[in-house]
């Protein structure tokens, strides 16, 4: 890593870099992202095949970045019959394209499915996570060892940054129930985040429901294609609704089970974790039960990942959802970030802003994603929301994302003069309907064409 870089890293042990403005820093990181560009044009194919067309051989300014960005869709743009036909050896030259190390380690001799494959990748090193598909083929998403420990570190330097919630609170677990996505990432993430701030000793809640894993998603989704595209057969339909009915009817089982746990717990200081489209509707059966802030302890807090996913709630459901576990401001931790980063952006508790680390450059660009949006670094902008994640190791930072943002320059009302986005975040996809990005056709021919 270069010195550019680790200079910006060093301030994410203690979370100290969010009082720096932009200004100070922006140099800095362009020339951060040159050095990673040097260090990796010969390593990762894809972003030398898009460095080499654009002419581009030194990032020297925000507007050299923006070509090398690649979208979300990169990493979705394996062909669906590796999977479906099981080509394991193409699916593993197609992650080489996008992968910063060598993917001709990975040992495919006992691989006969999905997750076989994760697994095999896994143990080579290379660590490899899954969107969620919500909006049809999932993303795969190599990492190295590297950025597990640093997601780990990140997220538990956020969370004491954006609330008052600390290393070694001692609290008891709780939260809806939910099927949980089953990466090493998530896994790791998840146990850093217990081991800082839960009891070891403390009873955690056992749905019972099985993991999520890649090969039970991408099943889902090609199953869900199929029924769309009229060519799925009608064992295969009959077999998707049983299996649909038979989970639903778990988490429905597994609610019951979370909604007794939780008002079981209701006077121990809680650490409750959750996304807004399962806590809104746990809520609601807590206080069917009778139950509400007045149960509950004063010090209970809350971690809370991701947006709506489409989750259609009333205009109040942030107040609902405090008020039913009597949660207090200053012990509620909100984030935004995404699978194609390494790196958490805390909201703030007076400004309400989520607040950019000094090693996370933004780059708000068009609704295309061709081009900056006039007047970066100067008040507040809006556009589509694009980043260079100088964290990542095992793949390329630069990522163009489905999200409109508001990025604001100028100093929050919580004090500090990061850069930082307004709460107000939507994609394109749910508002316009189908999302299109300029670049992603081209990059998807290149990797097709490399793997």
């Amino acid at each position: 890593m270069g010195e550019a870089a680790s200079s910006l890293l060093e301030y994410m042990p203690g979370a100290s870099g969010f009082d720096i403005p932009w200004s100070a820093i922006r140099d800095l990181q362009i020339t951060a992202m040159n050095e990673r560009l040097q260090e990796r044009a010969d390593r990762i194919r894809l972003v030398g095949l898009r460095a080499r067309d654009a002419g581009i051989s030194a990032i020297r300014s925000l507007e050299d970045v923006v070509p090398l960005l690649l979208p979300h869709t990169a990493y979705k743009s394996y062909p669906e019959s590796f999977l479906t036909e099981k080509k394991w050896d193409r699916l593993t030259r197609w992650l080489g394209t996008v992968s910063a190390y060598p993917t001709d380690r990975v040992d495919l001799s006992d691989v006969r499915e999905i997750d076989d494959w994760v697994e095999a990748c896994a143990r080579a090193g290379l660590y490899v996570a899954c969107s969620s598909g919500t909006t049809g083929k999932s993303a795969m998403l190599v990492a190295s060892q590297q950025d597990v420990d640093f997601t780990c570190q990140d997220g538990v330097a956020a969370v004491q940054w954006g609330s008052d919630v600390r290393r070694g609170d001692m609290r008891t677990p709780a939260g809806a129930a939910g099927a949980v996505a089953y990466t090493h990432k998530n896994m790791a993430m998840g146990m850093a985040l217990m081991d800082a701030f839960v009891d070891p000793a403390a009873p955690r809640f056992q749905s019972g429901l099985p993991p999520v894993t890649i090969g039970s998603l991408t099943r889902m989704i090609a199953l869900r294609k199929a029924i769309a595209d009229g060519t799925a057969m009608p064992g295969e339909i009959q077999e998707y609704e049983a299996e649909s009915e038979a989970r639903q009817k778990g988490l429905d089982e597994a609610q019951v089970g979370a909604v007794e746990d939780i008002i079981g717990k209701r006077g121990q200081k809680l650490y409750i974790t959750g996304m807004w489209g399962s806590l809104y509707p746990f809520a609601e059966a807590v206080r069917a039960r009778g139950y509400s802030a007045k149960d509950f302890h004063p010090e209970n807090s809350v971690y809370l990942g991701g947006g709506l996913k489409r989750a259609k709630l009333p205009a109040n459901f942030r107040e609902y959802v405090y008020e039913t576990f009597n949660l207090q401001p200053r012990f509620i931790y909100q984030m935004y970030g995404m699978q194609e980063l390494g790196t958490s952006m805390p909201r703030c508790q007076q400004g309400h802003r989520y607040h950019i680390p000094p090693w996370l450059v933004c780059l708000p660009l068009d609704k295309a994603g061709d081009a900056l949006v006039p007047g970066v670094g100067e008040g507040a902008v809006e556009g589509r929301a694009a980043f260079f994640d100088l964290s990542m190791d095992g793949r390329w930072g630069g990522v163009i994302s489905g999200d409109h943002i508001h990025v604001d320059y100028s100093p929050c009302a919580c004090g500090n003069r990061s850069p930082s986005i307004r709460d107000d975040i939507y994609r394109y996809a749910d508002l316009e309907g189908d999302d299109k990005i300029g670049c992603a056709g081209t990059v998807d021919a290149y990797v097709r064409g490399l793997s």
